[in-house]
Order: structure tokens, then C-alpha cells, then sequence
């Protein structure tokens, strides 16, 4: 611990910009962007498949998640900021290379689907609002996205994501717009009815597989890493142990924030749609631009636009952190030169890696594929594959060559388990009634 009588090095507190109490937008930065970019359009999609499809029977599965969420984000941002390196970073010192290019692999076609869909449900989402060609917005959203990623300082890009998370208030606006059964809603969420049918464990492992993912995993680590790298006072905890007290205070309370907006906004989501739709008889909701387009006859114009804007509003803020994981998993693996920070000359393949995924996403609008219909296994796939992420990133944290004195203590290691779990048996459950 450092000694409080000590008189402070000049400039350190400008530097590592951790006050004794820090004011809480300060405190705020990757938990926050992680948590927001957890519920992009495609995420909008699978909620409001779940509430149009099973009413307020799922709303359940967002308020059980949030602490499990939140445990193995928290893991997530104590690696990288403990070790100063990404999960691929980590995974690659300490892991076989096949285990590695399997995980980043799965990861990366899991993201390049989900770009795509987020694409077409925002290009989908301005047609509705404004009219015009759906594949040219297609392309431009992803041209901008990449040069903003590709060409801002990292400090003002981050500033930018931050203020897109407003967006996510468009989802709590809408569900006060309409009419909302509140008894019925806090019923379903302290008493719920589960079933057991194939149909049902599907929405729950996409619900699942959507809100605890594994890219929110790898985005989180580096973006911990990306921090240490902004401010030069900072080190990895490993290094400079005496700064652990205030950096993990400021973990936890940015992803528990970070975590609790995003499970709200997507509980706002479901209950929106099960109290609109699912209320009159629209169960059958495969993109979050019909979700909105549903809502204009039952829930008004300005229920519809709010939603149609809060759709291009997350996707913007979640392209970035899916490429971008992307390129980090893939940088780590193969020893580039990664980091949002990074001049764009000096980080040459990373950025490409960005660019390329974006492209890959546009294209799949222009293909025969349907990447709306993809979408919805890829929450599925995801849900299966952050099973042995999960177990890999446990072992990790609470390996003491990894981790050194800053291993997991028993409480965040009990409830990290316990996600892992959940994220187990909702995979074995999936596959145990498939097809009945």
C-alpha cells in the first residue's frame, strides 16, 4: 500500500486520474460501453423474439443473469488489468494453440454474423424512419464505424460510445408509452413458470448466449488493458500492486453498472414487446426492425420511432466493440501490435482486422445468406461456446502463475462457477429437449 504521508509525485493524480473518490462519470468507461454494447440490435432482436414469442414469461432470465453477468465481467476486466494483457493474450502464454485458434476462431465468425445483422436491422431501421435504398445505409454505417475506429483519438472515442449509451434510454421511454400490466410484470419476475419444451430452452440459451457473450469478455479485458496504456502512471496490478485498492473499486463499480443498465434496457425490451405484441396476437418476430414496425399500429408513431432510433443508436455503439474484439483476439494470437490507442501506421494489421470484419458483415447483406436468420443460432452458438471460454478464463483467474497475488477471491470465484453452470445446463437443456 502506498504511504499516505508521502507527498505525492508531481502530476500523478493528473496522470492515473483515480482520486480518493472519484466523481462516478470518471469511474464509468469499459464496464458501461461493454454492459451498452450487450444490447445492439441483434441482442434487441432476440429480446423481442422472447417477449413477442413467450409474453412475460422470460423476464425472469434478466434479473437472475445480472449478477452472474456481472461476476464474469468483473473476471474479465481483473485479468486485464491485473496482467496487462487481452484473454487471447492470456490464453495463448498459458494454454495449448489449438485451444486458442479453436476459441478466437469461433469467436470471430460468431462477431463477423453478428455485424452483418446489426447492419441490416440499422439500415432496415432508417428505411422505416425516413425511407431510401436499405443496403446503401448497409454500407455506409459500416464505412463510418470503421472510420471513426480507425481514425479518432482513442480518449474522444471512447467519450463518444459513452454518450451513445443514452440511446438505451429510448427502450425505457417506450415501455412507459404503452400500456404496462406492473402487477403481472413483478410476478413474473419473483414467480415465474418454466417449461421445459425445446422451443422455450432455445429463447433461453439465445437470451443467455446474447447477454453473456463472448466478445463482451475479450472487449472488456483489453479496453482494462487499453486504460493502463492512456495513462503513463498506470501498470498492470502484477507490477505496481499498491494502485490494486482503487483500480478494483473502480472494476466493480463500473461493471456493476455497466452490467445493471444493460439488463434493464433489454427487461424494458421484453416487457415492451410482450405487453404490445405477444398481447395481440404477434408472436412470430425474427428482426428488431419488425419488432418496431409492429409496434406503429398498436403502440403509436412515436412508440415506433423511439424504437426504430434506439436501434441505430445501440448499433453504432455496438459495431465497434465487435470488430473490435475481433481484432484483439485475432492481434493477441498472432503477436501484432493491437490497441485502439495505436496510430493507425503502427497497428496495421489490427486495423485491418477491424476493417475486414466490418466488410465482412456489409457483405453479408449484399449475399444470398440471410444473416437475420443466422442470427438468432448465432446467440445460440455463442451461449455453447462461452461455456469453455468461461471454464478457461476460472482456471485463469484463479491460477496463481497468472494472476500472482491478485487470483480470485472465494466469492467473485463461487459466483463465476455458478454462471459457468448456468451457462452449462441451459446448453445441456437446449440439446436434451431439442426435438421434442
Amino acid at each position: 500500500m502506498t504511504d499516505p504521508s508521502r507527498p505525492a509525485a508531481p502530476n500523478a493524480h493528473r496522470d492515473v486520474k483515480q482520486p480518493e473518490r472519484p466523481k462516478l462519470l470518471q469511474v464509468l468507461g469499459p464496464g458501461l460501453i461493454t454492459g451498452a454494447s450487450d444490447d445492439d440490435p441483434s441482442g434487441i432482436a432476440t429480446y423481442s423474439q422472447a417477449g413477442a414469442q413467450f409474453g412475460f414469461g422470460l423476464s425472469w432470465v434478466m434479473l437472475f443473469s445480472w449478477p452472474l453477468m456481472c461476476a464474469i465481467q468483473e473476471i474479465s476486466a481483473r485479468i486485464g488489468r491485473v496482467t496487462g494483457r487481452g484473454i487471447a493474450g492470456n490464453l495463448k502464454k498459458h494454454y495449448p494453440n489449438g485451444v486458442v485458434y479453436s476459441i478466437v476462431t469461433l469467436l470471430v465468425v460468431a462477431n463477423v454474423i453478428n455485424i452483418g445483422a446489426d447492419l441490416g436491422a440499422m439500415g432496415a431501421a432508417l428505411k422505416l424512419l425516413v425511407g431510401g435504398p436499405q443496403l446503401v445505409y448497409v454500407a455506409l454505417f459500416g464505412l463510418g464505424t470503421v472510420l471513426l475506429e480507425v481514425f479518432s483519438r482513442y480518449s474522444r472515442y471512447v467519450s463518444i460510445l459513452k454518450w451513445l449509451t443514452l440511446s438505451l434510454l429510448a427502450y425505457v421511454a417506450v415501455a412507459f408509452v404503452v400500456k404496462m400490466p406492473w402487477l403481472t410484470v413483478a410476478k413474473s419476475l419473483v414467480a415465474p413458470q418454466i417449461t421445459f419444451s425445446a422451443a422455450y430452452m432455445t429463447v433461453v440459451v439465445a437470451i443467455l448466449g446474447t447477454t453473456i457473450s463472448p466478445y463482451l469478455f475479450f472487449w472488456q479485458a483489453e479496453e482494462e488493458v487499453e486504460e493502463v496504456k492512456e495513462r503513463p502512471a498506470a501498470k498492470p496490478l502484477e507490477r505496481a500492486p499498491e494502485q490494486a485498492p482503487a483500480e478494483i473499486r473502480r472494476i466493480r463499480l463500473d461493471t456493476y453498472i455497466g452490467m445493471g443498465v444493460s439488463n434493464l434496457v433489454a427487461l424494458f425490451i421484453i416487457l415492451t414487446t410482450a405487453a404490445t405484441l405477444h398481447a395481440h396476437g404477434i408472436t412470430d418476430i425474427q428482426t428488431s426492425s419488425q419488432a418496431a414496425l409492429a409496434l406503429k399500429p398498436i403502440a403509436g408513431p412515436f412508440a415506433f420511432a423511439v424504437f426504430a432510433i434506439g436501434i441505430i443508436g445501440t448499433g453504432l455503439l455496438a459495431l465497434p466493440v465487435l470488430a473490435g474484439s475481433s481484432a484483439y483476439a485475432l492481434g493477441e494470437t498472432f503477436g501484432w501490435h493491437v490497441g485502439l490507442a495505436r496510430k493507425p501506421r503502427r497497428a496495421k494489421a489490427f486495423y485491418a482486422a477491424i476493417a475486414i470484419a466490418t466488410l465482412l458483415g456489409v457483405l453479408l447483406n449484399f449475399s444470398p445468406i440471410d444473416p437475420i436468420r443466422a442470427l438468432f443460432w448465432s446467440a445460440v452458438v455463442n451461449g455453447v461456446v462461452a461455456v469453455p471460454v468461461m471454464v478457461l478464463m476460472m482456471h485463469l483467474a484463479s491460477h496463481k502463475p497468472a494472476m500472482g497475488d491478485f487470483k480470485l477471491h472465494t466469492g467473485l470465484k463461487v459466483v463465476g462457477w455458478l454462471a459457468t453452470a448456468v451457462m452449462a445446463a441451459a446448453a445441456v437443456g437446449l440439446f436434451a429437449t431439442w426435438g421434442k
